[in-house]
C-alpha cells in the first residue's frame, strides 16, 4: 500500500480531492494531512473524510525534528504540497529526496516565487492580459517554485476574465489532473 502525506494551509479542496480519489483504492491511501494553520478548513474536510490531520507551528517544522519525526513515522511514498504556503524546509527535503511535490496555479516559471500563490497569481495573470494560464505540478527544491516540472495543463483566458474567473478555471484543472499525476508518480518507480 502506497502512502501519501499532504501539507495544506487553507481550504483544502485539493487535499479533499486527493483523499477521495484514493479512498476506495486498495493500492494507495492518503494516511495523513499536516497543516500550519489551526483554523484551516482542511481540518474540517479531513474530519468529515475520517483522515488524520495534525496542525503544527513554525518551530515544529523549521527548528525541531517534530514534523520530520511525524513524517518518518508516517512513511510516505510521496509528500504532496497542496496549497501549503510556507517554504518547505531543507532538512525534510534531504530526508525525502524526489518525494516532495507541489501544485502551483500558473505555468511556471511564470508567476512563481515567494508571495505568488492563489489570488495573487490570478490577479497578476489578469493584470498582464495573458491569453492562457494553467497549473504546474513540480518537484520541490530549496527555492520557491523552481523544482523540476513534472506536468503542466493549460487553459485559455478571455479578455473579460477577472481573477475570480481565472481561479475557477485553475480549480477545474487542479481537480481533473492532480490526483492522476500523484497516482502516476506513486506507481512509476
Amino acid at each position: 500500500m502506497k502512502r501519501v502525506v499532504i501539507f495544506a494551509s487553507g481550504s483544502g479542496t485539493n487535499a479533499e480531492n486527493l483523499i477521495k480519489f484514493f479512498q476506495n483504492r486498495d493500492n494507495a491511501v492518503v494516511n495523513l494531512v499536516l497543516t500550519n494553520n489551526p483554523q484551516a478548513k482542511v481540518i474540517q474536510r479531513c474530519n468529515a473524510l475520517k483522515t488524520s490531520c495534525l496542525s503544527f507551528n513554525k518551530t515544529a517544522i523549521n527548528n525541531s525534528l517534530d514534523v520530520l519525526n511525524i513524517l518518518k513515522n508516517a512513511q510516505p511514498d510521496l509528500i504532496v504540497l497542496a496549497g501549503f504556503l510556507w517554504k518547505f524546509p531543507d532538512h525534510i527535503l534531504s530526508e525525502f529526496p524526489n518525494k516532495v511535490i507541489n501544485i502551483h496555479p500558473a505555468l511556471l516559471p511564470n508567476y512563481g516565487g515567494k508571495g505568488m500563490y492563489g489570488k495573487h497569481v490570478h490577479e497578476a495573470v489578469v493584470k498582464n492580459k495573458e491569453s492562457e494560464t494553467g497549473i504546474t505540478i513540480h518537484y520541490v527544491n530549496e527555492h520557491y517554485d523552481e523544482g523540476a516540472v513534472i506536468f503542466q495543463a493549460k487553459c485559455d483566458l478571455e479578455p473579460t476574465d477577472n481573477a475570480e474567473d481565472v481561479a475557477k478555471k485553475i480549480h477545474k484543472l487542479e481537480m481533473e489532473h492532480f490526483p492522476k499525476i500523484v497516482e502516476q508518480l506513486l506507481f512509476s518507480n
